[in-house]
C-alpha cells in the first residue's frame, strides 16, 4: 500500500517538466473515473497505433496531455501509478478489451503461451496448465492468471510489473528475453487478460 499511496500522490501533482497538468487535472478522482479501467487493458490505442499496456497508457498521458517525461520501465513511480490505478478497479472484474486488434494481440499471446522456448525447451504452458497446482522448488505452480500486478513479491522486497514477472520466467528457462515494452511481452500480457476474463482484479496482490 505504500505504492499505492505514492501513487496517489503522483496522480494530485504534476510531474516535473511538464506544463503544471496533473493526472487529477484531467481525470479528476480516480475513485470515480477509473473505476474499471485497468481491468480492460492491454487494449488497443488509436493514437499509438498499437495495443498498449496499463503502464503505456499512462505514459502516453505524460508526453501527451502533460508534456512530460516518460517514466522508465518498472522504475518507482510508474509502478506506483499503475497500482494507485489499479487499486481503482479492486474487486472489478477482468474485462479484456474486444476490439479487433486486441483479439489479435490476444491470438499471438496464445501462441506464444504453447511455444517451447530456452535452452530448457519449455513453454509457458507446459507449467500453468499441464503442471497447475504442483510444486516447482517448494512453491506452488499457479494457473497463470495475471489479476493482481502490479504486485508485491516476497522474492522481490518490492512491487514489480506483469512484464517483470513474464521476463524472469523466460530467463528461468534460459530463453532470450525481450525488452520492457516488446510487442511479445504486450501480446502475453493480451492472452494472460483473456485467461482471466471475469476473475476479479486485485492490485495490488501480494505473492511469494
Amino acid at each position: 500500500m505504500l505504492w499505492v499511496a505514492n501513487g496517489q500522490a503522483l496522480w494530485q501533482n504534476a510531474p516535473q517538466g511538464g506544463n503544471g497538468k496533473s493526472c487529477a487535472t484531467c481525470h479528476g478522482d480516480a475513485a470515480k473515473s477509473m473505476r474499471g479501467k485497468a481491468a480492460g487493458f492491454p487494449r488497443f490505442s488509436a493514437p499509438a497505433g498499437k495495443v498498449i499496456t496499463l503502464s503505456q497508457q499512462i505514459n502516453q498521458c505524460r508526453t501527451s496531455a502533460q508534456q512530460a517525461p516518460a517514466l522508465k520501465p518498472e522504475t518507482a513511480d510508474l509502478l506506483a501509478l499503475e497500482a494507485y490505478i489499479g487499486m481503482q478497479s479492486r474487486g472489478h472484474p477482468m474485462s479484456p478489451a474486444s476490439d479487433e486488434q486486441t483479439r489479435q494481440a490476444a491470438a499471438r499471446g496464445q501462441k506464444l503461451f504453447t511455444t517451447r522456448i530456452g535452452q530448457l525447451n519449455l513453454s509457458c504452458a507446459q507449467c500453468h496448465d499441464d503442471n497447475a497446482g504442483k510444486r516447482l522448488a517448494g512453491a506452488p505452480i499457479p494457473q497463470g492468471h495475471a489479476n493482481a500486478y502490479p504486485i508485491y513479491r516476497l522474492e522481490w522486497q518490492g512491487v514489480g510489473s506483469l512484464q517483470r514477472r513474464l521476463r524472469n520466467c523466460m530467463s528461468g528457462v534460459r530463453a532470450e528475453v525481450p525488452p520492457y515494452g516488446a510487442p511479445d511481452l504486450v501480446d502475453l500480457e493480451a492472452y494472460l487478460a483473456q485467461r482471466a476474463q471475469g476473475m476479479p482484479m486485485e492490485t495490488p496482490g501480494v505473492r511469494p
